[in-house]
């Protein structure tokens, strides 16, 4: 499964971005963060649907620095593009 997230909220310059890339290896899934220029964070996460959802609650809450305001997330179907999670710049 795959899944486009947008986070919006304090979310940039707080540490959030190395927060997924915890989380992701936590839940065993690939693929990337990444700041957008309006201030939100994209994340695209590969792997099993179970595990991404259990990745988004944890996006939910974020880093204690962070403020999350709101998480949008599209289910779409994998790609397998991805080997690992990191973040992109």
């Amino acid at each position: 499964m795959r899944a486009l997230i947008i986070v919006q909220g304090i979310v940039h310059g707080v540490g959030y971005r190395f927060f997924a890339v915890e989380q992701a290896k936590r839940f065993m899934i690939r693929g990337y963060a990444k700041n957008l220029p309006d201030n939100t964070v994209e994340i695209v996460a590969e792997g099993d649907e179970n595990a991404i959802k259990g990745f988004v609650e944890q996006l939910r809450i974020g880093p204690p620095s962070a403020h999350v305001s709101a998480v949008d997330v599209e289910w779409k179907d994998s790609e397998f593009g991805f080997s690992d999670f990191d973040i992109r710049y």
